[in-house]
């Protein structure tokens, strides 16, 4: 049990560090709205759990997603708060909420690398909940490095927005945007 516990952790760590490039944009994303670490940290938290239930829903075998579905809709997810980065100023009252319905489609995308990887049955929460532990610390590790490596020495400078979050912001989008097209064709 503990050696499943350690594997998943790491698969799931793994996932988001250094594997998962979308999912780095999408953290970094969610990062750049907003860099106070508690704001940040509360959206991942809503964002995990969110991912969270579709992964479980979808591993347990009670919905199969279409990766030509999913995959489309996690790179619009990406782009559509690389470009609120760009519109608004501070985080809305709504935005938990947008980043809970992406944190769902997310999840699927979770879950069809892990079906890839297969999860014991004599283990499978085990397996789950470790899985999910590792993707939240790949995500808090991005928070952390974004903070201290950008974040804590500029956020307080008058070109921080302009200098920092647009430019990161469009780069994000572009890629996104290209995502997007590419996960269509």
């Amino acid at each position: 049990m503990i050696d499943t516990v350690f594997k998943y952790f790491e698969i799931g760590f793994c996932h988001v560090l250094p594997l998962g490039f979308d999912h780095i944009l999408f953290i970094l994303s969610i990062f750049f709205l907003n860099s106070n670490l508690k704001s940040v940290i509360i959206q991942c938290s809503v964002f995990t759990l969110a991912h969270s239930l579709t992964l479980a829903l979808a591993a347990a075998g009670y919905m199969m997603p279409k990766a030509s579905i999913v995959e489309p809709l996690i790179a619009l997810s990406i782009l559509f708060t690389s470009v609120e980065n760009i519109i608004h100023s501070k985080v809305n009252a709504w935005r938990l909420l947008i980043i809970f319905v992406f944190g769902l489609i997310h999840g699927m995308g979770f879950a069809n690398a892990l079906i890839e990887i297969g999860i014991p049955d004599t283990a499978f929460w085990a397996a789950l909940i470790s899985f999910n532990m590792g993707v939240e610390m790949g995500q808090i590790s991005i928070i952390i490095l974004a903070y201290f490596l950008i974040s804590k020495w500029f956020r307080n400078k008058s070109w921080y927005k302009e200098r920092v979050v647009y430019p990161i912001s469009c780069i994000i989008g572009s890629v996104a945007l290209y995502w997007t097209v590419t996960r269509l064709l």
